[in-house]
């Protein structure tokens, strides 16, 4: 009998290898754009189809490739998972017919799969938990990888799930179950899996199953998501290159990304802490090398002093933006300044102000980046430019190389297939940094041999009708264009 398992695995890990040999691999390196058409059921940006003209577009501005987050609510019948309508997926059919006519990469993404989703409402069942959900999700997959069977891998790939949120260990689970579905179909098919952590995480061990990984260019998101109202209309200043100061700040419920914010040089002033949103009942301390300076109590769920509150039944806490600021007396010749959250989930830091008694004042913004920790920052005086920096702060680029590329990179000059599967900043964000901002990233990925899709192509994220104020757009078939932001892309 053991022998007899053990030939089975052999087995099993023969025709696994044979497979991860014959997957595809792009010839040229993927550019191009998210497309909404079945993103989500029954919202406005979604309309349940995909425009021929689209493509067209796409292929004479010189791009190749196009992502299609996906609900798969469009092709079930009266809200039933188990019963699919593949009728319903013609728009896909039309959407890849004109993928290959066009020259362009097609990649399909559950961006709701069943059991999973970022998206609201949540799903009832987690599927990387429930036997039932993944059951379901399965089918999905199978059934997509069983129409598709014959389009070639060079016009069509698979993203299994959108920025899934579980630990390393349930998601390689899931995914070499569906890798195994997927391949029995057509071996050659490449399958790319998001990292974890909102996509950010790279996750090794899955390159053994013979897929590639999706990274994201959101961050910071003070510049991607500036006054986007699903994360609470953060409105911390965009600024590139950062300053080297980050926010959230994580309380002992994240302790892996706890870590109190220090600020040297400080001279003797008030120090006007303004908190921006907050994440259930916090404790924020500030305390010096030689004595506690203060204790503040933050409580969401009050009515006062608080705007967008919502309770969180997932977690059963309340999130609200914090209305109030809080002065902090700070002795000269105290040392480092330390701001911490002692007790609590975390915490925004909006803004940070330093004034002496002479009226003289400084002011620290932050970069929204979610689970960084904060390098120490110095006060380097009053006066004019940043009146704070951190010690190794540097470019735009050398920051997102030492914060965000690093291990991509390294996965792709080692021959693994990685890509950028969303970036972008909202239409608020001033148009002067979104480039800077972007540059960056492109020099990056270029350099690498990574591909990238802007997230998205018509709409707040994208080149065509961004409705961004700060932007003269030129007529482009009709349509208005972001010339500045396509000319970008088009040179990486």
């Amino acid at each position: 009998m053991k022998n007899t398992k053990l030939l089975l695995v052999v087995l099993v890990l023969a025709v696994m290898n044979t497979a991860v040999a014959e997957v595809y691999k792009p010839k040229e390196r993927w550019r191009g754009f998210n497309l909404m058409g079945m993103f989500v059921k029954g919202s406005k940006m979604s309309p349940g189809y995909y425009a021929e003209k689209d493509f067209k577009e796409i292929n004479e501005l010189g791009f190749n490739f196009v992502r299609l987050p996906l609900d798969y609510r469009f092709w079930i019948k009266n809200d039933d998972w188990n019963s699919i309508d593949e009728s319903a997926l013609k728009p896909l059919d039309d959407a890849i017919a004109y993928g290959r006519k066009y020259q362009i990469h097609v990649m399909l993404n559950l961006h709701r799969a069943p059991g999973y989703t970022v998206a609201k409402p949540p799903e009832a069942l987690d599927l990387f938990q429930d036997a039932e959900a993944l059951r379901v999700c399965r089918q999905h997959w199978k059934m997509l990888a069983g129409r598709y069977r014959e389009v070639p891998a060079e016009n069509l790939s698979f993203n299994l799930f959108n920025e899934p949120q579980t630990t390393s260990a349930d998601y390689e689970r899931v995914v070499a179950l569906l890798v195994a579905d997927i391949r029995a179909c057509n071996p050659q098919r490449l399958i790319v899996c998001d990292g974890l952590g909102w996509g950010r995480e790279i996750v090794p061990e899955l390159f053994k199953y013979g897929v590639g990984q999706a990274s994201r260019g959101y961050t910071p998101m003070t510049i991607s998501h500036y006054r986007a109202a699903w994360t609470g209309n953060s409105t911390i200043p965009p600024q590139w290159p950062p300053v080297g100061a980050v926010t959230p700040l994580y309380g002992p419920l994240k302790r892996q990304y706890a870590k109190p914010l220090c600020i040297e040089g400080v001279p003797t002033c008030n120090m006007i802490i303004k908190p921006g949103m907050v994440s259930g009942n916090v404790t924020i301390t500030v305390d010096s090398e030689k004595q506690k300076l203060a204790t503040l109590r933050l409580e969401p769920g009050e009515t006062d002093g608080w705007s967008s509150v919502e309770y969180k039944e997932q977690w059963k806490i309340y999130q609200a933006e914090c209305d109030r600021t809080f002065e902090v007396a700070i002795p000269g010749n105290s040392g480092i300044i330390s701001i911490a959250i002692s007790a609590g989930d975390w915490a925004e830091l909006e803004y940070l102000k330093v004034r002496d008694v002479d009226g003289h004042e400084a002011e620290l913004h932050f970069t929204y980046a979610w689970y960084e920790q904060n390098p120490v920052i110095h006060f380097k005086g009053f006066g004019k430019g940043n009146s704070f920096m951190a010690a190794d702060a540097g470019s735009g680029a050398e920051w997102l190389r030492a914060n965000v590329t690093a291990p991509w990179v390294q996965a792709a000059q080692s021959g693994r297939f990685v890509f950028v599967g969303e970036f972008g900043a909202y239409k608020h964000t001033p148009h002067a940094i979104v480039l800077e901002w972007m540059e960056d990233y492109l020099k990056i990925w270029q350099s690498a041999g990574i591909g990238w899709a802007l997230w998205n192509y018509k709409g707040p994220f994208g080149i065509i009708e961004s409705e961004r104020l700060d932007v003269d757009y030129e007529d482009f078939h009709g349509r208005k264009v972001d010339r500045g932001m396509l000319d970008l892309l088009q040179r990486y």
